[in-house]
């Protein structure tokens, strides 16, 4: 299994808030999910399609009240971003064929994290960008484990559905493995966009 890339040090107050927050979620997933890895990306993804639609209506609103331009490539960026997650969401629930207890827990979950980073973003936006970054660390890192399951034959290899397959463009004999790779490397470019923001953080 290759190595993962390495997920910044926190480096102050903002920094230490964030992945303690990350973490938190991490031992929420880790205590209700365990090893369901397909069950565990349906409430995941909930959750990270999310930030970037929150971040991205903000900063739009924000151009519309300042009447300034140069905003575009970031909200295009944060919806995008928002809409790969939604894919996301949409090809494991063709997988984990999530039960009707679960989709309650999706509404749940994404009504709480809605309202939570959405006050997050408006008033700690470097915070937040730095949280959704560690997030996404934490996301490949799940990912990852979801491979080593598959390698080892506690999880079936099962055929990729159909919507994976047109979304990624993978050959038609794709397999679960194949759709795990593609979405681990989407992940990790969520981590290294929102990682750069709370660098260097939008001059507003």
């Amino acid at each position: 299994m290759e190595a993962l890339p390495q997920e910044p040090t926190p480096k102050d107050f903002s920094d230490r808030f964030a992945k303690s927050l990350t973490m938190f979620f991490r031992w929420f997933a880790d205590t209700f999910f365990a090893k369901r890895y397909g069950h565990r990306a349906v409430i995941l993804e909930t959750v990270a399609g999310v930030p970037g639609m929150v971040a991205g209506m903000w900063i739009h609103l924000k151009s519309l009240r300042k009447m300034k331009t140069g905003y575009g490539p970031t909200i295009r960026t944060l919806l995008e971003e928002a809409e790969n997650e939604r894919m996301h969401l949409m090809i494991f629930i063709e997988i984990a064929k999530p039960s009707v207890g679960e989709r309650m827990l999706v509404l749940f979950a994404q009504l709480v994290f809605w309202h939570f980073y959405f006050v997050l973003y408006v008033f700690f936006p470097k915070t937040a960008h730095r949280m959704v970054g560690y997030f996404e660390n934490q996301a490949v890192v799940s990912y990852t484990d979801y491979l080593a399951e598959i390698d080892a034959g506690r999880i079936e290899n099962i055929a990729a559905p159909k919507i994976a397959i047109d979304y990624y463009k993978l050959p038609a004999d794709a397999k679960l493995r194949d759709v795990v790779i593609a979405v681990r490397k989407d992940e990790q470019g969520h981590a290294d966009v929102n990682h750069d923001m709370a660098d260097h953080p939008l001059a507003v």
